[in-house]
């Protein structure tokens, strides 16, 4: 048995701030004082090392001399606690109107997980796996995300099976609704061509003719011009997989990876407070 040090590369107001949320959380479950196994902040720390590295809940609860279940448990915990705190789609386009702001970017990315066995009918009228995605070629979910016009997120929907069109997902979770609302008080919304056709307000470069012919000038120096201004917003997904490296691969129920994107995206927030 080796025992060494280690760092991690989060800020520590961050650590102490989910420690205190998770403080609160305990009283709001009237957990008594001195019967958890781990201190808030121990349990912060917990929730971080696993955004942060990945760390497997085996090493987690060794490190932490807790039982594997009671690690899956604190995990859990720490994530509902962090997602609560996201932000809620009319609130943050709220604060761009108010800003001045002239557009958000609207995507969507796949948060890749392990295969899933679960399987729907797909368009041909054949089984197909419900988690897989044809375009990223892999099983995950399927997340949508607003940022701002320099790529940073600003709200994450809940997560839908990766076989779920983006388009469709927009629709779902009530997105385009919101983005028409704000569009008629002058924030514009700038996605990708998976979302032609969603409606007014949504600006989507146009597609090629199907019959071979070329896109006159007007229209293909919109679509650059488009593309230029969109394709900041792939920094938004990038900042949060990136940082967080759980949300490479989600090793844990599929359906919990709406909490996590969210609990990432309150992390995120958290250390770039002030700057957006």
């Amino acid at each position: 048995m080796i025992t060494y040090s280690a760092t991690l590369d989060v800020p520590r107001p961050l650590a102490q701030h989910l420690a205190a949320l998770l403080q609160v959380n305990r009283r709001e479950r009237g957990s008594r004082r001195g019967r958890r196994a781990l201190t808030p902040f121990r349990h912060a720390v917990l929730v971080l090392r696993w955004f942060r590295q990945d760390t497997p809940l085996t090493a987690l609860a060794h490190d932490a001399g807790i039982s594997i279940a009671t690690g899956y448990r604190y995990l859990h915990e720490g994530i509902d606690v962090l997602a609560a705190q996201a932000p809620d789609l009319a609130d943050v386009l709220s604060d761009r109107l108010a800003a001045g702001r002239t557009h958000v970017i609207l995507d969507g990315t796949l948060i890749p997980t392990d295969r899933v066995r679960e399987t729907t009918i797909g368009t041909k009228g054949t089984p197909v796996h419900r988690w897989y995605s044809g375009k990223h070629r892999r099983f995950g979910a399927n997340v949508q995300f607003i940022a701002t016009a320099d790529g940073f997120p600003l709200w994450v929907s809940e997560s839908l099976p990766g076989s779920t069109h983006d388009l469709t997902a927009a629709r779902a979770h009530g997105i385009t609704g919101a983005l028409y609302a704000a569009a008629a008080q002058g924030l514009l919304t700038l996605a990708d061509q998976g979302y032609q056709g969603v409606g007014i307000g949504i600006h989507t470069p146009t597609k090629a003719p199907a019959d071979g012919n070329t896109l006159d000038a007007d229209t293909a120096c919109r679509n650059t011009l488009l593309t230029s201004l969109r394709c900041l917003g792939e920094r938004a997904a990038a900042l949060l997989t990136t940082r967080w490296k759980a949300l490479a691969r989600i090793t844990l129920c599929p359906k919990r990876i709406g909490s996590i994107v969210k609990a990432a995206l309150v992390l995120t927030q958290f250390e770039h407070a002030g700057r957006y």
